[in-house]
């Protein structure tokens, strides 16, 4: 795995302008940025791993123009990169020398039906709008991340993004009814069905969902809503272990059933970062605990009594010396709170230097397994690296962090990505788990995927490639490695 950005390609300059020229007389001139200012933003990704060069960044503004602007680069010959909110973690939306396609003028929201419980979005549109526009309606759009506020949903759908309710929602595919996509040739499909059964052939659409941008351009999509909660219960609870986490989950889940919405963990060291670096946030519990384990219930009816089921299940895991303490939440804004503790955790990790990320998956009945026995080989591997495990223990992914010794040099730290990589995502491959489970692949982590991928998945997947991009325009050197 290599975190230098690749050398940017060589495009012939003549034609560039040609097709930049074009371009503007199509989407307009202000639309075709190429000042280092205009572009700044665009060029740098998340962590600020990857640093990336284009000779424009295109902003259309509807499908036809974003069809257009493709069909232009496929008839020069000329590669491309769809950008959404460049929130993304792994550089998948990063141009090295390609046309940027930034999506965010992309920002309707199309269509809400409450009654067959779907809103139809373009895909510049964030994520906190479609919750927001679900809300109104007294819907729920579930897909919940950190980067809500930012994201755009063309991002979630290329990177089919997890988040805090996969447990009882599922992740962003299973939240997907239709999506209308532009080719890498410049043709527009439209496959904005609302329908839940339509049983007529493959299903083009999951090949899009989970491509990184690699097979063609996601403009617009059908999303799943349901009904709005009425209730919702949640607790945060202090434990010795990720293996009493582990039990205090199976207890919850084995009463609620499917009211469990969410269920994280963290240890003490991302706690104590929380609350030291990130304004606004309150210590929880009275002591300190090994780990904290965070719960939500929620109903769409009114007769459940979500507190005090969760009371129950507490005070048998008591009983049980599974739990060391705990508070649930006697309003939203408490609610709200104890979500803050979670969900600050990534940005409070930058204040501690230098930090070498893992999102992982394993089976629920390993993630315990897992944290204890790649904690230990990795405080093995380096002396005083700090080990923060967190996440989403309820469906198995793991945001397994280390941040560098106190004394250790930053750079020094990150060039021992690799090595970790091969403790952590082995031990990940031993228990039938994924090196990732909702970043994506991108280009920080292709390597891995030619390393743990199944060959013949990997064949198939450049098939499929070839297909839908045989001139290998569309996101070049991403996912897939050569391609």
């Amino acid at each position: 795995m290599s975190t230098q950005s690749p050398a940017p390609l060589l495009l012939d300059p003549q034609v560039v302008e040609g097709v930049l020229a074009r371009i503007a007389g199509r989407i307009g001139a202000r639309h075709v940025l190429r000042a280092g200012d205009d572009v700044a933003s665009y060029l740098m990704e998340e962590r600020g791993l990857f640093h990336g060069t284009t000779p424009a960044v295109l902003r259309p503004g509807s499908a036809e123009e974003v069809a257009f602007v493709v069909g232009e680069c496929a008839a020069a010959g000329l590669p491309f990169v769809p950008q959404g909110g460049n929130t993304g973690l792994v550089g998948g939306q990063m141009p090295f020398g390609s046309l940027l396609i930034s999506l965010s003028r992309l920002d309707r929201i199309r269509d809400l039906d409450a009654t067959d419980l779907t809103v139809t979005v373009e895909t510049g549109v964030t994520l906190a709008r479609v919750q927001e526009a679900a809300r109104a309606q007294g819907c729920l759009f579930p897909l919940s991340i950190a980067a809500e506020g930012s994201c755009q949903i063309g991002g979630n759908l290329s990177t089919n993004a997890g988040g805090t309710a996969v447990l009882r929602y599922g992740n962003t595919r299973e939240l997907t009814l239709g999506l209308e996509v532009v080719l890498p040739d410049g043709r527009l499909w439209n496959g904005l069905s609302r329908l839940r059964k339509d049983n007529t052939g493959y299903d083009l659409k999951d090949l899009f969902i989970g491509a990184e941008g690699t097979l063609g351009i996601i403009t617009a999509a059908v999303l799943r809503l349901f009904p709005e909660p009425r209730q919702r219960a949640t607790a945060l609870v202090g434990v010795e272990s990720p293996h009493a986490a582990l039990a205090l989950f199976r207890r919850l889940r084995s009463v609620a059933g499917d009211a469990l919405t969410g269920f994280e963990f963290l240890p003490h060291f991302g706690m104590e970062m929380v609350l030291r670096h990130m304004p606004g946030t309150m210590r929880p519990l009275q002591g300190d605990h090994a780990y904290y384990a965070l719960a939500e219930l929620t109903s769409t009816r009114q007769d459940d009594d979500l507190s005090a089921m969760v009371l129950a299940v507490l005070s048998d895991a008591f009983e049980a010396a599974e739990v060391e303490d705990a508070v649930i939440a006697a309003s939203e804004a408490q609610a709200a709170a104890l979500w803050r503790l979670r969900e600050n955790l990534s940005d409070a990790q930058k204040y501690e230097g230098g930090s070498i990320k893992h999102d992982v998956s394993v089976p629920v009945s390993k993630v315990a397994d897992f944290v204890v026995e790649a904690a230990r080989r990795c405080e093995a591997h380096m002396s005083g690296v700090r080990v923060c495990a967190f996440g989403h223990m309820g469906d198995g992914n793991v945001h397994f962090n280390l941040s560098q010794p106190v004394d250790m040099d930053k750079a020094a730290f990150i060039a021992t990505w690799e090595d970790f990589n091969r403790i952590v995502h082995d031990l990940v491959a031993s228990l039938g788990g994924s090196f990732s489970a909702e970043h994506g692949i991108g280009l920080l982590k292709k390597e891995e995927l030619a390393h743990y991928k199944d060959k013949v998945a990997l064949d198939l997947m450049a098939a499929v490639k070839r297909a839908f991009d045989p001139k290998g325009l569309a996101n070049p050197g991403k996912v897939l490695m050569g391609r």
